[in-house]
């Protein structure tokens, strides 16, 4: 049976010939160590650059009338079309036998959700032909075919999921994800340059620093391709480095396992949030369940729960603060509401049951001056609401609480 690797290229990692050759040389190395290749690729560049999502976006926008999802999906799936398109060309040009596939093509069957649809199942009939005739599968990522024939995006970090998918579906030796930074880091470089990479990381570390602002996967792929024992590697574009293992612990080697007393891996923060505390009426049971059912019909996600039976507080994003607070109008409850807040947090799946983890977190913000407003946990992560002005602050007062510079 071929041994299959699926590499994920970003849109960034496609967007000029110089790239490109790093991507094909990735490709190369893979051949030359006996797996075969199948890639997903993204659209290129970012915001402003013609064929980027943002851009095609911006298109249906300036036509000045909502389209329907339908037709945004139709639009927004050429850009990784165009993408796998050039990127087979280009290896076509470096002597190898490339096949361009869209998501439908390669059989990413999804629900029939416009913007966000979710993978239902993979048929890579396609994928596996083009591989048994010595091909590499370029495909577009971010993108499938509902059951009706409806061409689908899958939302934000969709080619990341389409990757994952496939991978699973194809019994692959593992997922390489290429991105513009060298693996997972114990912090934003942006914030904290003492930030370190990774060398391994648990799916479920991953996860969680995706879900709380990590942006280097997204945390549906990490959860497909810990369901399908799939490892993961995080690595660079234009480098060699072996970049970040992301795996359960079973799948390493008992020898390599991480230290027990590890219990943060990694640091994370979102900004631009907005909390709301609300006084619902005295001895009324139901407000929890009214306020929350109120919010989703508004299509509001609320984070950071906290109910008591006199006080329920919660963040959104920014952009829903407006929508928001005609939801609280509505109800006429007594309530607060504070913009500009972000979300701090410690991640590692060494925390659960080990005791003192919240004390240092206490500890190091408020030797820095910062206040803690709010904080919810799991078993893998803590979460500190404090204002956005003083993330970076916190941030290097937990990196260095924790000492993660030393991972």
């Amino acid at each position: 049976m071929d041994r299959i690797v699926v590499q994920k290229f970003g849109g960034t990692s496609v967007a000029t010939e110089e790239l490109r050759a790093c991507v094909a040389r990735h490709i190369e190395r893979a051949i030359s160590e006996g797996l075969r290749p199948v890639v997903v690729v993204s659209a290129m560049g970012r915001a402003g650059d013609p064929y980027a999502t943002d851009t095609l976006l911006q298109l249906v926008q300036e036509a000045g009338e909502s389209a329907n999802g339908r037709d945004v999906d139709l639009l927004l799936s050429c850009g990784e079309v165009i993408a796998t398109v050039v990127l087979s060309r280009f290896l076509t040009r470096r002597g190898h036998v490339a096949r361009a596939l869209t998501g439908a093509q390669a059989g990413l069957i999804t629900d029939g959700r416009f913007g966000e649809a979710r993978i239902l199942r993979v048929e890579p009939r396609r994928v596996l032909e083009a591989l048994a005739a010595g091909e590499i599968p370029v495909i577009a990522g971010f993108q499938g075919i509902s059951q009706d024939g409806e061409v689908t995006t899958l939302g934000r970090g969709g080619s990341d999921t389409s990757a994952a998918a496939l991978a699973v579906a194809l019994s692959a030796e593992a997922l390489e994800v290429y991105t513009d930074v060298d693996g997972i880091k114990t912090a934003d470089p942006r914030l904290f340059p003492e930030a370190v990479t990774l060398e391994r990381a648990t799916y479920r570390e991953v996860a969680e620093l995706a879900h709380v602002g990590a942006k280097i996967i997204h945390p549906r792929a990490v959860e497909i391709a810990m369901k399908g024992k799939i490892p993961i590697r995080i690595r660079q574009t234009t480098s060699d480095a072996p970049g970040t293992l992301v795996c359960d612990d079973a799948l390493l080697d008992p020898m390599e396992a991480e230290p027990e007393d590890r219990p943060v891996t990694g640091i994370a923060h979102i900004v631009d949030r907005c909390q709301a505390v609300v006084s619902p009426p005295a001895g009324d049971s139901s407000a929890a369940v009214q306020l929350f059912e109120a919010l989703a019909a508004a299509g509001i996600s609320a984070d950071m729960i906290y109910v008591s039976p006199d006080r329920i507080a919660f963040i959104v994003a920014g952009n829903l603060e407006g929508r928001m607070k005609a939801v609280l109008q509505k109800l006429g409850w007594p309530h607060a509401v504070t913009g500009g807040l972000a979300k701090v947090s410690a991640v590692g799946a060494g925390m659960h049951g080990v005791p003192g983890v919240m004390a240092k977190i206490a500890r190091a913000l408020h030797q820095a001056g910062i206040e803690i407003l709010q904080t919810t946990d799991s078993h893998a992560n803590i979460s500190c609401l404090i204002r956005e002005e003083e993330v970076s602050k916190a941030v290097s007062a937990l990196h260095r609480e924790f000492a993660l510079g030393k991972s």
